[in-house]
């Protein structure tokens, strides 16, 4: 394996962990914490910020880094013809829903909180976050199956 290939894997699997992780901070932290009404908005606002631009920033390099990945290790028909490719592919749409999700939710907590708005976004955000939970956890579980070569 080339050195580039072993960066590219490394950065994809780094970056996927923080981005999941921070979507399970916010599902299980931060939203209940607003939903209860135990902080205002003035911090929960960039806690939000930050969580758009990790989103956005790490669904940019894991198109860049699995691009790389499935350009080198998959054909056309390697993609649509075998469990691994079709698991690839399934990343691909887990990716979209997860950074589609992550969208939407955390623009209802920004739109709220820019009102000073705490409980109400919060609860508005929590189906989008459980939803971007599950499918980061489901990304992680591939992933890990891809990486095992069990399949």
């Amino acid at each position: 394996m080339a050195a580039i290939d072993t960066a590219m894997y490394s950065v994809h699997l780094l970056v996927a962990g923080v981005w999941a992780g921070s979507v399970v901070f916010v599902t299980y932290a931060v939203l209940p914490t607003a939903r209860e009404g135990l902080a205002n908005a003035e911090p929960l606002e960039p806690v939000v910020g930050k969580l758009r631009w990790l989103s956005r920033t790490s669904a940019l390099v894991l198109l860049a880094t699995g691009g790389h990945m499935a350009g080198t290790l998959y054909t056309v028909e390697r993609l649509t013809g075998s469990t691994r490719g079709h698991l690839v592919l399934g990343m691909v749409g887990l990716w979209l829903a997860l950074a589609g999700l992550v969208e939407v939710g955390s623009a209802r907590l920004a739109d709220g909180f820019g009102q000073k708005k705490v409980r109400e976004p919060a609860r508005e955000a929590r189906p989008f976050f459980l939803g971007a939970t599950t499918v980061a956890v489901a990304l992680l579980v591939v992933g890990g199956l891809l990486s095992t070569g069990v399949v």
